[in-house]
């Protein structure tokens, strides 16, 4: 008796891309016939387990019935099905039996739905048959979506474009989850377009008038959408609305891990992986890949998406990542220093001393902390690669603190900096080149996803902090000043670390590292204080605003001018906080008005910096600091009586 059990999926496929790419090659019944005898029983491992006679059967019903399903270009692209034998014909399978004494007891042949088959004759088609076929409106439309991502492949976002579009034109509520990967491509291809507008107007009306598949579809991108904008708050009310049409999705599980990475919430994302793993387990049909992902999710939440992401992301990237992780096989080193007798004497300006021994220090001078000042010095050896990284590495170092280079200099059209990584391991204890690093990946798009962010500058980061802290240690030093460029990419990744820190939400790590920076450069060329003053006064650390604010008397910063007014208001020192005020609005006058006011125009803005006392300092600090005013009760009343009394 023959046994037609299926086999494994994985191989019947392979045996129906096969069997149609013969089809599409030959066309001859006869010699595809003759191949399916042969070569299906074989690809699908069941010969030592059928009959004498058996496998040929088997091969050649299976053969017929992927004919009978076949579109074929001189039918008009619609298949050509054989008429069943009579009972004295000679059977199919090429037994030499009668059609009555072989086959015909086994019952008809089985049906294969034609969308599988043009699944994967598309594949196998070049471009004029399968526009041949799209003219003559053969091609399922659930399978145009296929079509137009072939096309989009091949940068022809437009022809994607108006190949889709029809499709959506009607019903939307008619259409089912078939029509998924339709809305997907359009929406890239839309984007590829720069046709954000048209997309965004196109998923808000399927999110009005699709089926509930569709609009689970629309409401994921709109997720999506917002989180590449960084509005979070939007992107979890779009994701819940994802999940409440679409809760068995299992895209929406993918999108849940991101949106939770995205806000750095580690712990919840794992608990969400370890949920959605046991739920698409338990319902079953899931893809292996997407099981995985999530299993590695529940130890890993941010390595599990670089790694998920790998496929689309720039190998020059992971290249990088690669050695950013190898650095932690190496014990950081500490640096050499040169004391600097007087740390002062190659700045501009004067030091100011974060936490002084004397209180009386007078307004505009401070004293240098305890302990030495000195420039950072690497080791002969790292000297050397250092100067070999600098003729190949093309960037430039950025301006002060900022993130980007002056110049970037092409940084990811070339790989040689790679290279040179990977042959000098040393280079992972150089300060310079981790400096050049960070602002590499800041010029590079994709680092700005968080799982990169976390995967990359986090361990980055951490390197420089530990070898800084092992050369602190070494030499007793408290002080290491800006003026001397030696200690300048230290002091940058410093203040980078900070940054990451701060985008996580842990501000708690953030503040430790600005005050840090603080005490190694108490002169504070570039601001710094003004965020650590923000930081303070947001947490309620009133106190310690305070004492910051009268380390820096006199500050051309708003951050500091009025943060000492809020702290010495909030601590119930409302005299204190009048001349505070009173000072503040003689060095300030505009920032008032900034925050009094509900609403109030924007000024043109520099990217390079504010203007002491103008508008555009005071639009920024409103922006920065308003709410945390405006929720201090009674306090813009009490500063508008001040200020009209």
């Amino acid at each position: 008796m023959m046994q037609t059990e299926t086999t494994d999926p994985q191989r019947m496929e392979q045996v129906l891309r096969d069997a149609v790419r013969q089809i599409a090659d030959d066309g001859d019944l006869g010699r595809f016939l003759d191949w399916s005898r042969t070569q299906i029983p074989a690809a699908l491992d069941v010969e030592s387990d059928l009959m004498d006679g058996e496998a040929q059967r088997l091969g050649a019903m299976l053969g017929l019935a992927i004919w009978n399903a076949t579109p074929r270009a001189e039918h008009d692209w619609r298949p050509p099905p054989l008429a069943t034998p009579r009972d004295d014909d000679p059977c199919f399978c090429g037994s030499g039996l009668s059609y009555r004494d072989c086959c015909e007891p086994l019952g008809p042949l089985p049906d294969l739905p034609i969308e599988l088959i043009w699944d994967l004759l598309i594949d196998e088609l070049p471009d004029e048959p399968v526009q041949d076929a799209l003219r003559r409106r053969a091609v399922p439309e659930t399978l145009l979506a296929k079509v137009a991502e072939r096309w989009l492949e091949r940068e022809r976002p437009g022809r994607a474009a108006a190949l889709l579009e029809p499709l959506f034109r009607g019903d939307l509520a008619a259409l089912d989850s078939r029509y998924e990967p339709a809305l997907d491509i359009l929406c890239d291809a839309l984007d590829a377009l720069d046709h954000w507008k048209k997309k965004q107007a196109f998923l808000l009306r399927v999110t009005d008038e699709g089926s509930r598949e569709l609009k689970a579809v629309a409401w994921q991108r709109f997720t999506m959408m917002f989180m590449d904008d960084g509005e979070l708050d939007y992107a979890d009310e779009a994701f819940e609305q994802a999940l409440r049409h679409g809760p068995d999705n299992p895209s929406t599980a993918l999108l849940e891990i991101t949106l939770l990475a995205a806000r750095h919430d580690d712990e919840r994302a794992r608990s969400r992986a370890q949920f959605w793993c046991h739920r698409l387990r338990r319902a079953g049909g899931a893809e292996p890949g997407l099981i995985a992902f999530l299993e590695e999710a529940m130890v890993d939440p941010q390595e599990a998406l670089v790694w998920s992401h790998s496929a689309a992301m720039d190998p020059k990237l992971l290249t990088l990542c690669q050695w950013v992780r190898s650095c932690s096989t190496q014990p950081p080193v500490s640096y050499q220093v040169e004391p600097l007798d007087d740390p002062m004497q190659a700045g501009a300006g004067i030091q100011l001393s974060l936490f002084p021994d004397d209180n009386e220090t007078p307004a505009g001078q401070g004293s240098v902390p305890s302990g030495a000042a000195a420039a950072l010095l690497p080791t002969t050896e790292l000297r050397q690669v250092e100067r070999e990284w600098h003729r190949i590495f093309p960037a430039s170092k950025p301006y002060s603190t900022q993130l980007s280079a002056l110049d970037d200099g092409g940084v990811w059209e070339t790989d040689d900096w790679l290279r040179f990584l990977a042959a000098q391991p040393v280079a992972a204890n150089s300060l310079d080149i981790l400096d050049d690093l960070a602002t590499a990946l800041y010029e590079h798009p994709e680092s700005s996803l968080p799982w990169v962010a976390h995967t990359l500058l986090g361990p980055l980061y951490a390197r420089a902090i530990a070898i800084l802290d092992r050369t602190l240690a070494a030499h007793d030093l408290s002080c290491l000043p800006w003026s001397a460029e030696r200690n300048r990419p230290a002091l940058r990744l410093l203040f980078r670390a900070y940054l990451h820190e701060a985008e996580a939400g842990r501000d708690q790590a953030a503040a430790a590292l600005i005050e840090r920076l603080l005490m190694l450069n108490p002169q504070d060329n570039h601001g710094a204080r003004a965020e650590l003053m923000n930081h303070y006064l947001r947490a309620h650390s009133d106190q310690q605003a305070l004492e910051l604010a009268r380390r820096f008397p006199n500050d051309v910063l708003a951050d500091l001018a009025y943060g000492e007014v809020l702290a010495l208001y909030r601590l119930g020192q409302q005299e204190h906080a009048a001349r505070a005020l009173s000072r503040a609005v003689h060095r300030l006058p505009r920032i008032p008005r900034f925050l009094l006011r509900k609403r109030i125009k924007r000024p043109a803005l520099d990217h390079t910096g504010f203007t002491p006392g103008a508008e555009d300092q005071a639009w920024l600090y409103r922006e920065a600091m308003r709410d945390v005013w405006e929720a201090e009760p009674g306090l813009l009343n009490w500063m508008k009586k001040r200020l009209t009394a």
